[in-house]
């Protein structure tokens, strides 16, 4: 990519946030998962990371982590198969020693042109990566959660107000905030808080792997910024987010890091 993404947190200086927590991240090999990988490292967590197949990109990522003297677990699968989410779970439980923060991070997209052009099998796995995975790893961690544990879920600003060529993936977005809704209700008794990070255009891999050239040439610059976020930018908001000592008053809340753009609601 040119240029590079900026996920490695290179200046970030945490303050001992997440002592000793234990936080899974699916999606976790690069972008927005790599550098709230790195953030909760640097915060004194131990992390799992799943991720699909990018095996190179899952490597530097624990080496990023290791250099932080944190442990790191890789998990590679398909977290579009429902088996696979609950292994994810259990490997993370056992490796770890236990579980304190579940990122919901793992997402897939495919710009399309029209709703007759987007086929049943693309919707259909959209919703299993998007989506359903959300459902089934949390479901999965809820008996190793405990009161002070964190959910996070990773939407979008396409789940706030549509997009025409992501279709089903704004659509996924979109129950992913209302999921992260009635979690928080579901589950404030005991004291898990379930919050969202509803990011606008972040120069990740899944942009110019997903898009044609002339639009990564322009994406990002319809934002009053005028530009993309860097994962840099966005995983302290995981870190507020994690940190009970931040963010204890915070569950149910979206919050949208998209570069000035204002929406109604």
């Amino acid at each position: 990519m040119e240029p590079e993404p900026r996920d490695e947190m290179r200046h970030y200086t945490g303050s001992g946030l997440l002592e000793g927590k234990r936080a899974l991240i699916t999606g976790g090999d690069s972008g927005i998962g790599r550098a709230v990988a790195v953030a909760f490292a640097k915060e004194g967590a131990d992390v799992a990371v799943a991720y699909l197949s990018e095996h190179e990109d899952a490597a530097h990522t624990l080496k990023l982590v290791e250099a932080e003297n944190r442990r790191c677990v890789l998990i590679p699968g398909d977290l579009a198969d429902r088996d696979h989410c609950a292994s994810v779970v259990e490997r993370t439980v056992s490796e770890l020693g236990g579980l304190d923060i579940v990122v919901n991070n793992v997402a897939y997209q495919q710009p399309v042109e029209s709703l007759e052009v987007l086929t049943e099998e693309q919707w259909q796995h959209t919703f299993d990566v998007n989506i359903h995975s959300y459902f089934r790893i949390t479901k999965a961690a809820l008996p190793h959660l405990r009161e002070g544990s964190a959910i996070i879920n990773t939407s979008s600003v396409n789940g706030l107000r549509g997009n025409k060529a992501l279709i089903d993936y704004a659509t996924t977005k979109g129950a992913i905030n209302a999921f992260t809704y009635s979690m928080a209700q579901s589950l404030v008794e005991r004291g898990i808080r379930v919050n969202a990070v509803a990011p606008g255009p972040v120069w990740t891999p899944l942009i110019p792997a997903t898009m044609p050239e002339e639009k990564v040439e322009q994406f990002g610059k319809q934002v009053p910024m005028q530009r993309a976020a860097d994962p840099d930018e966005i995983a302290p908001s995981y870190v507020f987010f994690a940190a009970g000592r931040l963010s204890s008053y915070y569950t149910g809340e979206v919050l949208a890091p998209i570069g000035g753009e204002t929406l109604p609601g």
